[in-house]
Formats: C-alpha cells, sequence, structure tokens
C-alpha cells in the first residue's frame, strides 16, 4: 500500500544551523505535499467473505476499500492495463459453483465451496482491478513522482546536517561527492527497511485478521486443534514478521557500510585518468605541436606579409595546463587513445587562440627639401634656392594581436560538458588524476600554493565591510571552477562565487544569484581610480556573451580574488586582464 513519505527528525540544536534548518523546512514541505499526493489516490475494493450468521450457509460477497502501492505502476505489462474479459467470465461461474455446491453438499462439502468461491472472488477482484482503475495511473504517477522528491530532499537534509557536525569531511569536491553518494545509500537501505518492516507487519497483521475470520468459521466445523492456536496467539506471525523486517536491516546496512570505506573502487575511478599514460603525453604533445606551430606562424609574419611600413604585436602567451587537457579529454572519453581525441584537439585549441592580423594605413606627412630656381630680370643671372615641404603619403601598419582565451575557461564556459560530467572534471583537476608526475615539469602547470596566498595590506582590513567580504571569500581558496556552480557543496564559477561572497559575508547584502552582467547592472559603476578593495571589478569578452563576461573582487594594489581555475588571487593588471577590462562596480548599501 502507498507508505507516507519519510519524516526525519532534527534536535533543536541541529536546527540551530541555518543551512540545515532550511533543508529540513525543504524536507518538510516535500513529505507534506507526497502524503497529499497519496491520500488522493484511488482505491481498490477487494471482496470480502463474511459468513451470514443465520442457519443458511449462505456467502454474501462484501466490498472493502484497499489502498494500491504506487511502486506497482511502473514496469512492463502494467497491471492496470490488462483486459477484464475473461477474468469476468470466471468469476461468475466461479461463484455460481460455489454457491451451488454449497446448498446442496454436507458440511465438509460446504468448507470446500466456499474455498471455491473464495477463489472465484480473488478473481474477481482482480478483474475490478484492471478494470475499473486503467484511467486512473496519473494519480499514482504523481505520488510517486513527490515520493521521490520527497527522499531527495531528506538525503539533502542529512547531508547538511552531517556537513555541520563534521565539517572536516566536506572539505573538497571529492569528499563532499563521496560523503554525499554514502548518504544516499545509507538513507535508501533505511528506507527500503522501513519499507519492507512496515509490509512485513501488514501482511502479518491482516493475514492474522482474516486467518482469524475464516479459520473461526472452520473451527465450528472441524474443531482444528493447530488453528485453535494460531487463532488464540496472532501474536506469534507478528514475531516471525518482525524478525523478518530486522534481517533485512541488517542486510541493508552492512551493504550500506562500504559506501563509507576510503578508497573504494567508484572513488578511484572517479579520481583517476583512465587512459593509458602515452595516450595521455601523446595527445598533449599534439597538442603542444598545434601551439608551436602557432608560435612559427608568429614568428614568420614579417616574411609572410612583406611590406609593411610597420608591425605591432600585442600577443598573449602561449601555453596551456595539461592537466586540464586531460581531465577534459577523460571526462569526454574515458579510455581515450592518442588518435580518438584528434577533432577534439582541434576544436579545443581554434577556441582557445585567435590570431587576428589587421591592415592599418594611416595618412602621414614627411619633411622633403625642394630646390627652386630664380634668375634675376636685371642681371640675368640664375640663383638656386632650398626650401622645405611637408608631402603626404600612406603608412601601412599590420597589427598582430593574439588572443589566448585560456584552455580551462574555455572546456568550463564552452566544453558542453552536463553538471556531473563538469563536477568529475573539477575533480579530476584537484587529484590531476592520481597521475601528477605526468606534467611535473611542465611550465604552465596550475599548481603551487602561489595563487593561494596573497597578503592583503593592512589598512585595507580597516574597512569593516571588506574584511568581512575577504573573510568569506578566502574560505574557499583552491576550490575549482565548476559551471553554474554558486555554493561551496557545489563549487563555484565566476558570479556564482562572488554573489554567494556578497550574501553570506554578514553585511545585509542579499543580491540572489546573479550573472557577471547581473552584478554589474546591480552596482554603481565608477571610475578605476576611485576603486577600493571590496569593489568589483568586471571584464568582457573572456567568452562569447554579451555585456560583462567575468567579476572579480577588487582587493588593491591591482590586485583580485576570483573564481579562475581554481579560486585564487590574481593580478588585473596582466596583458589578459587589461585586454578584457570592463569596469569597477560599487555594491550599493
Amino acid at each position: 500500500m502507498p507508505k507516507k513519505a519519510t519524516r526525519l527528525k532534527f534536535t533543536e540544536d541541529e536546527l540551530s544551523n541555518p543551512k540545515v534548518r532550511k533543508a529540513a523546512e525543504k524536507a518538510v514541505k516535500a513529505a507534506d505535499k507526497a502524503d497529499q499526493a497519496v491520500a488522493k489516490t484511488p482505491k481498490k475494493r477487494k471482496l470480502k467473505l463474511e459468513a451470514d450468521k443465520t442457519a443458511h450457509r449462505k456467502v454474501h460477497l462484501m466490498f472493502e476499500k484497499q489502498e494500491i502501492p504506487v511502486g506497482e505502476l511502473t514496469g512492463r505489462g502494467n497491471r492496470f492495463t490488462r483486459s477484464a474479459t475473461h477474468g469476468a467470465v470466471a468469476t461468475v461461474s466461479g461463484t455460481i459453483h460455489g454457491q451451488v455446491a454449497s446448498g446442496n453438499q454436507g458440511d465438509n462439502a460446504a468448507v470446500q465451496a466456499a474455498d471455491t468461491s473464495t477463489g472465484a472472488v480473488e478473481v474477481s477482484a482482480h478483474t475490478i482491478d484492471h478494470a475499473v482503475y486503467s484511467k486512473k495511473l496519473k494519480s499514482y504517477e504523481k505520488a510517486e513522482k513527490l515520493q521521490g522528491k520527497s527522499d531527495a530532499a531528506n538525503v539533502e537534509a542529512l547531508y547538511q546536517r552531517r556537513m555541520a557536525e563534521h565539517p572536516a569531511d566536506f572539505s573538497n569536491p571529492i569528499s563532499r561527492m563521496q560523503q554525499r553518494k554514502a548518504i544516499r545509500k545509507e538513507y535508501a537501505a533505511a528506507r527500503r527497511a522501513e519499507q519492507t518492516a512496515a509490509g512485513a507487519g501488514e501482511t502479518a497483521e491482516e493475514g492474522v485478521v482474516s486467518g482469524i475470520k475464516s479459520i473461526s468459521q472452520k473451527l465450528s466445523e472441524l474443531k482444528d486443534k493447530a488453528f485453535t492456536y494460531i487463532a488464540e496467539n496472532p501474536h506469534v506471525i507478528l514475531i516471525i514478521g518482525a524478525l523478518a523486517a530486522l534481517l533485512m536491516i541488517i542486510s541493508a546496512s552492512s551493504s550500506s557500510c562500504s559506501a563509507f570505506l576510503p578508497g573504494g573502487t567508484g572513488a578511484v575511478v572517479a579520481t583517476t585518468y583512465t587512459a593509458e599514460d602515452e595516450d595521455i603525453i601523446g595527445a598533449n604533445e599534439d597538442y603542444k605541436a598545434l601551439e608551436a606551430s602557432l608560435q612559427r606562424q608568429i614568428d614568420n609574419i614579417e616574411s609572410t606579409h612583406s611590406g609593411y611600413d610597420e608591425y605591432n604585436y600585442n600577443l598573449d602567451e602561449i601555453g596551456h595546463d595539461p592537466y586540464q587537457l586531460a581531465s577534459y579529454l577523460t571526462v569526454l572519453y574515458e579510455d581515450y587513445s592518442r588518435s580518438e581525441v584528434q577533432s577534439t584537439l582541434r576544436s579545443l585549441f581554434d577556441r582557445q587562440y585567435e590570431l587576428i592580423l589587421e591592415e592599418e594605413v594611416e595618412i602621414r606627412y614627411r619633411t622633403e627639401t625642394h630646390t627652386s630656381t630664380y634668375t634675376d630680370p636685371e642681371t640675368g643671372e640664375t640663383e638656386e634656392e632650398e626650401y622645405e615641404v611637408e608631402v603626404p603619403y600612406e603608412y601601412y601598419i599590420l597589427n598582430v594581436t593574439l588572443k589566448n582565451k585560456n584552455l580551462g575557461h574555455v572546456i568550463t564556459e564552452s566544453g558542453g560538458m552536463s553538471d556531473d560530467q563538469a563536477e568529475r572534471y573539477a575533480i579530476l583537476l584537484q587529484t590531476k588524476g592520481n597521475k601528477k608526475y605526468l606534467f611535473a615539469d611542465e611550465a604552465y602547470v596550475a599548481g603551487g600554493d602561489d595563487y593561494l596566498q596573497y597578503d592583503i595590506p593592512g589598512e585595507a582590513l580597516t574597512d569593516e565591510r571588506f574584511a568581512n567580504m575577504i573573510r568569506e571569500a578566502e574560505k574557499y581558496l583552491g576550490y575549482p571552477y565548476v559551471w553554474g556552480g554558486a555554493s561551496p557543496s557545489t563549487s563555484f564559477d565566476c558570479s556564482g562565487f562572488v554573489s554567494y561572497v556578497i550574501n553570506h559575508c554578514g553585511n545585509g547584502w542579499n543580491v540572489g544569484r546573479l550573472t557577471a552582467d547581473g552584478l554589474k547592472n546591480h552596482c554603481s559603476i565608477i571610475r578605476p581610480s576611485e576603486a577600493t578593495p571590496g569593489d568589483l571589478i568586471f571584464f568582457q569578452g573572456t567568452y562569447n556573451t554579451s555585456g560583462a563576461s567575468h567579476v572579480g573582487i577588487y582587493v588593491g594594489d591591482g590586485m583580485m580574488i576570483h573564481c579562475g581555475n581554481p579560486i585564487s588571487y590574481a593580478s588585473i593588471n596582466t596583458s589578459y586582464w587589461q585586454q578584457h577590462f570592463y569596469c569597477f562596480g560599487r555594491i550599493p548599501d
């Protein structure tokens, strides 16, 4: 029968944590909705035998309502959709034969007739189920869906409670993933045990009640001592059911314990590059070959594009983090081969780098010395005279611009990953696929602790609002970039990080979850010369979107804290950030 939603219990101390309280309230609301849906599910009618108390041993058919388990609605051959014609014929025939036998035979035959009629009644009940409720599946499906949402809300509440109790166990994406997975398994096991126990109890209780009624009839005729014992001791069946439920709980609990054991196979696979080392290194070498070819193209610009008066170069540095590349390829292909990923390498490269050649023509002036001849009309003498003239001419310039959009940004912002893939990508980045030795000597690996440490000038921290912001922001240094992420449990993207810091730093602000451009619109735009620690800094064109595309928190002295990959401090005076600088904004009071 459809069960009411599981309702968790929390102590007052546990609910004093805002995140636990919020998750618990959501779980209660989800359970209320699920219970309401279950209450609205239609009932089925089950035939029930009741012996007539008169001298005539006639068998009456009575109906009582019985709830239908939501779980019976799924799978092939749905029990409510089959034809009832054959069952109806069998029902009528069986009932008639049972009544005839009951009216014309002796006591023992009457008992047999009642049994025959009981079988027909069961067929009839099954027939009615099929015929009546085939059009009422939607209510059951809705109840089942809402029960699933209630379970998900309960898991989230348990997750928040455990995180509040043991924050050290949730310090990084890997541990959070393992804890969430373990809690899901633990909850599912407990849920199954609860349903099994309830089902066993109900089955035993129904069996006892119906058994007592039917057996009491036969006792008056057959005086069966065994039936008498069961009728007088129904708790025996209940005890058996309870023992069965206990065994199920023990079994489910033992199976869930493995989820908490460290070093499980699933966790290892989730954090490890699955391709062969030679293929991982080979794919990276192929990407480096594309970069080397690009560098040669730039080096030969003046020979391949000769004839210009001037060449201007505005070049971002060429390079990539090989662990970003390996993590992305692992997420897409798992155990990939070098040859298999060539088209993806080319696609990434074309999105990471943009080489722009722009011809510019200026009208310039140069000074030329001209000579004029003058003849004196009186003496006839000829004189030469020099003078200077400003002469216009066309001056040809070739502007060479290379934009490196950063491989990590390209992957997370336009790599086409699902939420699960993005989470796996972030984990692989943090663990370096458990193969740190692969690219230990590469120049562009985002490693070490340099990006985690920056000494903010003491005078800046005298501003209480800024001190609150930086205290909150620094909690998440080293967290990986996750597209769409907006909380510590999922990690962050750039705007999710800044929004979260604003909302949780204790300054009384609440901007919700805004995009970079949404944060810009929320702020008062100020001149760069007016920027102070705690203002927001915006960039544009870091990927293909209108308005602001990236945001950080300015901390003074040309530095910001932002969600790059990972969350880190960064100088805003590099060529990349200067090229994409948009504006500064101040959060309104």
